[in-house]
């Protein structure tokens, strides 16, 4: 009796210690290193125990601060977000810490510019933004439950003319602001946050308008750290970028929902770089730039920092987007086993989007994109360039890299199982004369209703099995049938 008692005790600890992530690993075309749970002291504290007030008026900046701090005394735990208003300027995480939202609370980022304001960077005497939401080199951060997290970009972002219709347009210009004109289009103008009337009572942290533009600062950026979670989290409106995740070893982003305008500028949901073992599941976005974007750092910065290496990225659904999934453009540390399965973009500027220029460009390393649905593509499905340059808005061309080193090695690439219905485009690949795009496979890739087939420039190797491309529409029955087949019977349009 005692032997059995023992193993049942055995069969149970091990039960409670398999990893509720596993499940996502199967059927992989590739070895993928699994993520692991991140766990934190059995402690809470609620945020309002500190005097803060959730009435959406109120600065809770020092509430936070004071919270954080009595939980890094006690050696971690959560801090509980009840429902409510929370009005605050930026938010330093400290190590074995949950920031967890209830369902109805909204942090709400602060319109005082100047509390974001770092001193000046002494790499460049710039001054720059903290994120809201903050941390550096830490261990075991969370950010998790239903709540929302707002960024309150309109008062951060240009806006392009020519993205919004007139009655938006004449909205921001009754904010007061500043237009200048589109360098990149003509007849077209900018509008700038920059000299708000005082009624909005949002200062400028800037002398002009272009350089305060350049100060927006992102919603959450955690860098140089070990074991992040964001999990079934809002995130809306951000200055910037949503969420970028930099320089992270163990990072988990499940159920997570990303919103801004499609016209945001840089609005990218988001964007994690030179990351080594990583899970993206269950997330929902629209955003106004790329949906799921792979970073891996510029030149010798980002071969140091490490490839982008033993990523997941499974079942998630994007809509708006200037990419579904995206790479680049800057790559430099390279890309190795990343594996996009069972994903759905709808309404995406390009499907898969892969961009770079020489003294950004990487390596590739096992690279599938596989099992995913996309329909009403406004430009390609497939998308793979190696002379993007990264461009501000109303300005040309902002990229200063060294153009003689760190070449785009677009390669090793496995587009498999893939269907495509309704596209400018289906597929184009736009190399560099003498480093072309090469060992591509595209198998078993449909492209309905496309209205330009393949287009290929200096690409060598570049295989085609099993594929159809007609741009002829496809019956919506026909579509229904191929679809389930593909998406094993869960119905993706039946989402958001």
């Amino acid at each position: 009796m005692r032997k059995l008692f023992i193993l049942l005790a055995a069969v149970a600890l091990c039960a409670q210690a398999q990893n509720p992530y596993d499940k996502y690993y199967t059927e992989l075309p590739c070895a993928v290193e699994h993520v692991q749970p991140v766990v934190f002291p059995d402690y809470t504290v609620t945020l309002t125990d500190f005097g803060a007030v959730g009435d959406g008026v109120t600065d809770n900046t020092e509430a936070f601060a004071n919270a954080l701090k009595h939980l890094k005394k006690q050696g971690g735990g959560h801090l509980l977000v009840p429902d409510g208003k929370w009005l605050t300027g930026p938010v330093k995480m400290v190590s074995n810490v949950d920031l967890h939202l209830a369902d109805n609370a909204v942090i709400l980022g602060s319109t005082n510019k100047e509390l974001y304001v770092q001193p000046d960077d002494p790499r460049d005497g710039s001054k720059k933004c903290r994120a809201l939401i903050y941390g550096s080199k830490l261990e075991n951060v969370g950010i998790t439950g239903r709540g929302t997290i707002d960024g309150q970009g309109i008062y951060w972002r240009p806006v392009k003319q020519k993205k919004v219709s007139e009655d938006q347009w004449n909205e921001l210009l009754a904010m007061g602001g500043t237009t200048l004109a589109d360098g990149n289009s003509k007849n077209w103008k900018i509008w700038y946050p920059f000299n708000l009337k005082k009624d909005y009572n949002v200062p400028n942290i800037a002398s002009d308008a272009i350089t305060q533009e350049k100060m927006r600062p992102h919603l959450v950026n955690i860098t140089d750290s070990k074991n992040l979670i964001l999990e079934h989290v809002h995130l809306l409106n951000s200055p910037k970028f949503h969420f970028v995740p930099t320089r992270v070893q163990n990072l988990i982003i499940d159920g997570v929902n990303i919103r801004c305008p499609h016209w945001a500028q840089n609005g990218d949901a988001m964007d994690p770089g030179n990351i080594q073992v990583a899970l993206i599941v269950n997330c929902n976005i629209a955003c106004g730039d790329d949906g799921i974007c792979m970073k891996g750092g510029v030149g010798q910065k980002g071969v140091d920092a490490g490839p982008q290496r033993d990523f997941l990225i499974r079942y998630d659904t994007v809509y708006h987007a200037h990419g579904g999934f995206v790479i680049g453009s800057e790559f430099s540390g390279g890309m190795q086993r990343l594996v996009v399965k069972d994903c759905y973009f709808e309404g995406t500027d390009i499907g898969c989007r892969f961009k770079s220029a020489p003294g950004r460009g990487g390596w590739c390393e096992d690279i599938y994109c596989q099992d995913i649905i996309m329909k009403n593509i406004l430009g390609e499905a497939i998308h793979i360039e190696s002379g993007y340059a990264d461009k501000g808005a109303g300005v040309s061309a902002t990229d200063k890299d060294n153009k003689d080193a760190f070449f785009p090695d677009w390669s090793n690439i496995t587009f498999r199982n893939i269907m495509c219905v309704g596209s400018k485009q289906a597929v184009n690949i736009l190399g560099m004369k003498g480093k072309p795009v090469h060992d591509l496979l595209f198998d078993n890739v449909m492209i309905i209703g496309n209205k330009g087939g393949i287009k290929l420039e200096y690409a060598e190797n570049i295989k085609f099995v099993n594929c159809q491309i007609n741009p002829k529409p496809m019956p919506i029955e026909d579509y229904k049938k191929i679809k389930n087949v593909l998406y094993n019977g869960k119905d993706p349009d039946a989402a958001e």
